[in-house]
């Protein structure tokens, strides 16, 4: 375990931004990662743990208590058979990335989709990730983590995570304020040679299959791959597109009534002919698209050029720090597009990293 003071942040996340860590703490191992929150909570301070950096955006002077950076490693194959599939536990600090890749390499099922995505794996059923038809709740069996209220290990089993659209009980509810810090992550996989049916249509095209067809496992990393470096969403040091949190503000789910008001609103700005994008979801409500309300409502791809923030040259979903962008910079053209899509047609988008010591 490594410990540092006065210890600078911003290069620890993919927006780039932030002051530095009165403390900043390295935990190589899951005995080091429980030992150093349960101290901090024990002195009563304020803690902050940091995975990939891939989802957060850090304040401008800092963090004023100890940040507990996740570094642990280890990939375990616990069972490897047609019958039961490929159950593998997998070390918090462990690069998302990485393991997407060993699964196509070894023939393991249902996160190919998933492929490009930065972070750390404990960061992964926090907030559901998900992205081109495929969620990672769908191949959780456990999450084990540290129970900060009751300092203690748990481990919660796939139906008990309450995953939701981009959200998870470690993320809301018993979640809320830090209570679990994810240790390690089982996930069940299949052995197959083909990925799970390709629900997302540009990926489709790319394939050359039909919606709902599967394809090959290395053929859909490749195509998804593709796909997110198009949009500027696989990190590149030269790619100033590529320095942000991903997907700024998550999809709206709407109720009926509120999905009415948008039609009625996109209807009077934009014509009777025009709808916008529309899935259906459980409970009789419907999602749309974040980035075709902010690009309908005046944001263009780049909005913000010439100054150290701007909206990504490559999609509008990204908010990006263009080289010496603050902290500042970036919630404030986050909150000029997401006030700017509510005065227009009257959603209020949610942003999708967590932003430590400000809101929108």
């Amino acid at each position: 375990m490594r410990e540092e003071h006065d210890a600078p942040l911003a290069g620890l996340t993919t927006m780039r931004v932030g002051g530095p860590a009165a403390r900043l703490v390295t935990a190589t191992t899951t005995d080091e990662l429980v030992d150093a929150v349960r101290e901090v909570d024990d002195a009563d301070e304020p803690l902050l743990v940091v995975g990939g950096g891939s989802n957060l955006v850090l304040p401008d002077a800092g963090f004023p208590g100890t940040v507990v950076h996740v570094a642990t490693s280890g990939v375990a194959v616990e069972s490897d058979d047609s019958c039961g599939g490929a159950n593998v536990r997998v070390a918090a600090g462990e690069p998302w990335d990485d393991l997407v890749a060993r699964a196509v390499a070894e023939g393991w099922a249902g996160i190919e989709a998933l492929s490009g995505i930065p972070g750390s794996t404990g960061a992964t059923p926090v907030q559901n990730v998900g992205a081109y038809g495929q969620e990672v709740a769908t191949t959780v069996a456990q999450v084990r983590v540290w129970d900060r209220r009751e300092q203690r290990v748990q481990t919660f089993f796939g139906p008990t995570c309450g995953f939701s659209y981009r959200d998870s009980r470690f993320k809301s509810g018993d979640g809320a304020g830090g209570r679990y810090v994810v240790l390690d992550v089982l996930f069940q996989l299949r052995i197959a040679d083909l990925g799970e049916p390709v629900r997302y249509a540009d990926l489709a095209r790319q394939l050359d299959v039909a919606e709902g067809a599967r394809a090959p496992l290395g053929d859909v990393r490749e195509a998804v791959l593709a796909q997110r470096r198009k949009r500027g969403m696989v990190l590149d040091d030269a790619d100033p597109d590529t320095w942000s949190c991903g997907s700024f503000f998550t999809n709206p789910v709407l109720g009926a009534r509120a999905w009415a008001a948008l039609l009625e609103r996109v209807h009077e700005r934009l014509g009777a002919d025009v709808d916008p994008p529309s899935w259906a979801e459980p409970g009789e409500r419907t999602k749309t698209s974040a980035a075709w309300l902010i690009e309908r409502a005046g944001f263009g791809k780049g909005h913000g050029l010439p100054g150290p923030a701007s909206l990504s040259t490559k999609h509008t979903l990204a908010v990006t720090n263009r080289g010496g962008a603050t902290a500042a910079d970036v919630v404030a053209l986050a909150r000029e597009v997401r006030d700017g899509v509510r005065d227009t047609f009257g959603v209020t988008l949610v942003n999708e990293p967590v932003l430590v010591g400000t809101t929108l």
